[in-house]
């Protein structure tokens, strides 16, 4: 895997030294991702620069190395990510005349665009990529990003320059960036413990969404255009109802099998040691399981355990590990070995970002980083297969509250909260602060006001973005900030499907997954220079999980009926046999316990009132409410910590 960079002046033609000397200070703080080479091309009298950092996994040779012009000096790309189709792309040109210099897929991705064109080029490639592409003969620069948003893209006008790379520190570098907070995106972010693209902590700055291009022209153009979708996760989910799979669960296993196989086939192609990521759960399990069947040595798996018995599967992951005869590694984590890993988050995620389990992600990364370069992962999953709970959960809460009128719903919300507020006022302040085993459980008014945030909801969907929210407003803690629309939250923008529960896993597919899921495993995995693959994220597993019927993917025993039905060939269902576990940690416990007094610091009133972005008596409030137990407020907490830590790193 690698990092991108770059920038277009829209007037300014500075001499091509110093486009070149930034474009390597920008590639510089990109070099996590890419510790094995680095290199800049410019272009004087257009006023741009390309940089990159190499993480070299095929074609280790020098005709590997980027940016790379493409035969006839028209096309020049600057590439981060993996097509596993290359090879068909490539025998396809060569056929068609093309001839190739070296092996590597970045080739095959000139010579596709310059064939076809960016719009026919694009469907043509899975795999995991964002690039961006200067076109001499019109100076015009093309930003793209893989369909599901495995690899990151930032881009935006700063000035008169147009910047863009794959993560903000880059960004940072160029002498015209701006670094004034979107008080909306701080709002998403409290909401929801990450920012959903295209919108970035900062005003100037957006995020490629997945499945779309976006081209510029640098010399005439101020204000970027709309990018342009080539796919997306809601006209899968459409058409996968419209076009169902018609054979039956037998056939379904036997399709899915096969699709995974190639997919994790493909994914084994690399020039460098390899390996997986065993979580001992369904997904993990079944990638490894495929892995080895066409393996003809004990593939490298690693898992972390925690002493916790609610957060470890390290005893789990072992036993599939022996009954598959893989090269198991794995190491116990303790709580000192996991704070350890908090200073580095601001840094390693580069705009705010709070899902806790970014913390044991990095650490398992870096545990496999030590013996291979390349590591296949299960991620993706739970959002094809309908895996996780609270799909089940949002449609038993609606089925409860509908036949009620909306009104009353609406006024027995606002009686809970103000019957909560009273409560906190009598009750709550007189309990005293600190470890008890009455924080093993929220109050019984907690839990009610908890329950009734939904209660207004109007429709499954409505209700399932009010179950991921933190907060119900975000103005609540960020001064100014506005609602503003996501997929989440945007009618417009759902699928239009039949089947309610197929309506929510689209808004998983399309917004939890890219930017929650896969933002967390990339800066993880790429902090320590870790390629992460992922099979089930291939488009072709994608769209045909979506064509089963949902009684394919769940039934009365829960989700994931064909895939546990593929997996049951390679490993006996016993092992695999029990509640999903959650990738997590204590965060609740600790910021009451050995994280207090960094969170206190954090949470000071005067230096919160001083920066001017939250507001403090809210964030004090939040912050008594869950010492005292009254509130477990742990998401919502560690998403504010996570912008303080954040803000103190990158103000």
């Amino acid at each position: 895997m690698c990092g991108i960079c770059g920038f277009c002046f829209r007037d300014r033609r500075p001499a091509e030294e110093s486009l070149r000397s930034l474009a390597l200070r920008m590639a510089h703080q990109l070099a996590h991702r890419g510790p094995d080479d680095s290199g800049a091309w410019t272009d004087v009298k257009a006023g741009t620069a390309l940089g990159h950092r190499r993480l070299s996994i095929l074609d280790l040779s020098p005709t590997g190395r980027q940016p790379m012009v493409a035969e006839g000096g028209r096309f020049v790309i600057t590439y981060n990510g993996e097509v596993y189709n290359f090879r068909e792309l490539r025998r396809e040109l060569e056929a068609l005349g093309h001839t190739f210099r070296g092996h590597s897929d970045t080739e095959v991705v000139l010579a596709a665009i310059a064939r076809w064109g960016i719009e026919e080029a694009l469907p043509r490639m899975n795999g995991m990529f964002a690039f961006a592409l200067w076109d001499a003969h019109s100076h015009t620069l093309t930003l793209a990003r893989d369909r599901v948003g495995k690899k990151p893209l930032y881009y935006g006008w700063c000035g008169d320059a147009f910047i863009f790379g794959s993560e903000l520190k880059a960004l940072r570098v160029h002498p015209n960036f701006d670094p004034a907070i979107d008080r909306n995106a701080l709002g998403l972010f409290i909401q929801y413990s990450w920012i959903p693209a295209p919108y970035c902590i900062f005003k100037n700055i957006r995020k490629l969404p997945a499945g779309t291009f976006l081209t510029i022209t640098p010399q005439t153009c101020r204000e970027s255009p709309s990018p342009k979708a080539y796919w997306s996760a809601r006209r899968v989910a459409e058409q996968g109802e419209r076009e169902p799979f018609s054979g039956s669960l037998e056939e379904a296993t036997e399709t899915l099998d096969s699709l995974l196989r190639d997919a994790v086939a493909r994914r084994m192609v690399a020039d460098v040691d390899l390996g997986a990521l065993l979580s001992g759960g369904i997904d993990s399990t079944t990638v490894v399981s495929l892995m080895q069947a066409m393996s003809s040595r004990p593939v490298k798996t690693f898992s972390i355990g925690f002493r916790e018995p609610e957060f470890n599967e390290a005893e789990h992951a072992l036993a599939i590990a022996r009954h598959l005869g893989t090269d198991h590694t794995e190491l116990y984590v303790t709580a000192k070995d996991s704070m350890a890993v908090i200073p580095q988050l601001p840094t390693m995620y580069d705009e705010p970002f709070a899902d806790a389990s970014q913390i044991p992600t990095y650490i398992v990364s870096r545990l496999a980083h030590k013996q291979v370069k390349v590591a296949l992962s299960g991620d993706g999953g739970d959002e094809l297969f309908a895996g996780y709970k609270r799909y089940t959960n949002c449609l038993r809460r609606w089925a409860y509250c509908r036949p009620l009128p909306l009104r009353l719903r609406r006024a027995a919300v606002t009686a809970v909260g103000a019957i909560d507020r009273a409560g906190w006022a009598m009750f709550g302040t007189r309990r005293p602060v600190g470890p008890s085993t009455m924080l093993k459980q929220n109050s019984l008014w907690a839990k009610i006001e908890r329950t009734a945030r939904g209660l207004s909801a109007a429709n499954p969907q409505e209700l399932f973005a009010r179950m991921h929210a933190r907060c119900g407003d975000p103005a609540e803690f960020v001064p100014g900030a506005a609602m503003t629309p996501t997929v989440l939250t945007d009618p417009g923008r759902w699928a239009n499907v039949a089947e309610p529960m197929q309506a929510l896993m689209h808004l998983d597919l399309a917004e939890y997954l890219p930017d929650d899921v896969l933002t967390k495993v990339d800066r993880a995995s790429m902090a320590v220079g870790l390629e992460e693959r992922c099979p089930f994220l291939d488009y072709r597993v994608i769209q045909f999980a979506w064509s089963l019927p949902l009684g394919m993917r769940i039934n009365h025993a829960g989700g994931k009926r064909v895939l546990k039905g593929v997996l049951e060939r390679y490993v006996p269902r016993p092992l695999t046999d029990r509640p999903k576990m959650g990738f997590g940690v204590p965060v609740a416990d600790w910021v009451r316990g050995p994280l207090r007094e960094w969170a206190e610091d954090l949470l000071d009133d005067k230096r919160i009132r001083e920066q001017g972005f939250l507001r403090p008596e809210v964030v004090r409030l939040t912050w008594r409410q869950h010492l005292s137990g009254w509130h477990n407020h742990d998401i919502l907490l560690w998403s504010v910590l996570m912008f303080q830590a954040w803000l103190r790193t990158n103000a």
